[in-house]
């Protein structure tokens, strides 16, 4: 335990948010704790052992906690307690706080808008092939405090987001990594600003033997950096990495730009591990991706179906929409405040637009005069839809693109359920296995 551990000891600590991160942080706590839980869904599922420490929001109100353990998820100042989380803003703290406060472990800490799952199991599965003992966790899905057998030379691989970052008070990392910044979540930050703030914090927060890797070619990291607000070692990574060491790893992932961008993170890391080159070729040449991010998922000579539910941004959609050709394209959910489409017309002519659910209007209002676009009220009717039109036309190969350029929340519990969902729409209209 380093000198901040006794913060976490013989507390009463409330925790709030009872997803996997809460459900973990009480797991993690109780032995040392008094906790008490609290969840804004009144129909949330828990087991017994969890149910008898749930409070009514009246009792959280009026009892008083040394400690509060915010889970990323709730959103302070739209939240059942925003008033009481207000006041007691200087008692707030983290997963990552925690976890921090009991473990020296060394970590690479990844964050970023874009791209920072996939980089961190590239990564983790770089240094696992050299060998070392390697821990994936984090907003990759796999709650910090949640992680078993945790040995002195356990290494940390988190993928930590803006949420967490925004609402940790001390965590810090040896290694800390930033992939890039463009405009994201701006409705629970409120602007562009607070969220450079908090995706900087985890560089802030290093120390002076610590080393950050920041995009060399992100005009948002390096305005950062000029402000000399810290203290560690920067390294701009170079992610214009030339064809000769993308084409040496024989993998056609990382020949789309975003992927290029990680690889040349996970490279640069690499190197402070000292991971042999033959390990480093071995576990790149060797990786699929992850589900749902660019992930093709059917093809044959007349369609080609991509799966990139993850993408929740015009940004993220559009390197795809460079990239293809005679694209169906299928977008649709909750839009990002203050997102812009900036794709250039020269490549929106063989882009047709299908658009589902209810925010037809503010995707039109972006789209406008650049894409040609059809209105439907969920994602099944607008791959009917495209599937119709298709069957009209077999005279070229034609690309289903499933990049929402949204959240899912409106219709779907998160983006994972999201391209679950396709994926069987596709192995029901297409027979696809």
């Amino acid at each position: 335990m380093n000198e901040n551990s006794n913060i976490f000891l013989n507390k009463k600590i409330l925790v709030y948010g009872l997803g996997k991160s809460g459900i973990s942080t009480f797991n993690f706590l109780k032995k040392y704790n008094k906790i008490s839980l609290f969840d804004d869904s009144k129909i949330i599922k828990l087991k017994k052992k969890f149910k008898n420490k749930l409070i009514s929001i009246n009792k959280a109100r009026k009892l008083k906690f040394d400690l509060i353990i915010l889970s990323p998820g709730i959103n302070i100042n739209k939240c059942k307690l925003k008033n009481f989380l207000k006041k007691n803003s200087k008692i707030i703290y983290t997963d990552l706080d925690v976890f921090y406060s009991f473990y020296k472990n060394k970590c690479v800490t990844i964050t970023g808008t874009n791209g920072k799952s996939t980089s961190c199991q590239l990564l983790y599965e770089v240094l696992k092939k050299h060998g070392l003992d390697v821990k994936l966790a984090g907003n990759i899905g796999y709650p910090i405090l949640s992680v078993k057998n945790i040995k002195k030379k356990s290494i940390f691989v988190i993928e930590a987001s803006s949420y967490q970052l925004a609402y940790s008070k001390f965590f810090t990392s040896r290694y800390a990594a930033i992939l890039n910044i463009s405009p994201d979540h701006l409705e629970r930050h409120g602007s562009l600003k607070n969220y450079i703030s908090a995706k900087f914090k985890l560089v802030k927060n290093q120390n002076k033997d610590a080393i950050a890797f920041i995009n060399k070619h992100d005009k948002f990291l390096l305005k950062e950096i000029k402000k000399k607000i810290h203290k560690c070692k920067i390294i701009k990574v170079e992610t214009k990495l030339n064809s000769k060491i993308v084409n040496s790893f024989k993998n056609e992932y990382f020949l789309s730009k975003s992927n290029k961008d990680n690889l040349a993170f996970v490279i640069e890391i690499a190197k402070k591990f000292k991971v042999s080159y033959n390990n480093l070729l071995k576990a790149i040449k060797n990786f699929k991706g992850l589900k749902y991010r660019q992930q093709v998922i059917f093809d044959n000579k007349n369609i080609s179906v991509i799966n990139d539910s993850k993408s929740t941004s015009y940004a993220s959609s559009i390197e795809l929409l460079k990239k293809l050709e005679n694209i169906y394209w299928l977008l649709g959910g909750i839009p990002k405040k203050g997102d812009k489409f900036t794709l250039s017309k020269k490549y929106c002519q063989n882009i047709k637009g299908f658009i589902f659910g209810k925010k037809f209007k503010k995707f039109s209002t972006d789209l406008k005069n650049k894409i040609e676009l059809r209105k439907f009220s969920n994602l099944k009717q607008a791959l009917i839809g495209i599937l119709s039109d298709i069957q009209q036309d077999n005279s070229i190969k034609k690309t289903i693109l499933l990049s929402p350029a949204a959240a899912s929340f409106d219709s779907f519990k998160d983006f994972e359920d999201r391209g679950y969902y396709f994926n069987k729409l596709i192995e029901k209209y297409l027979n696809a296995k």
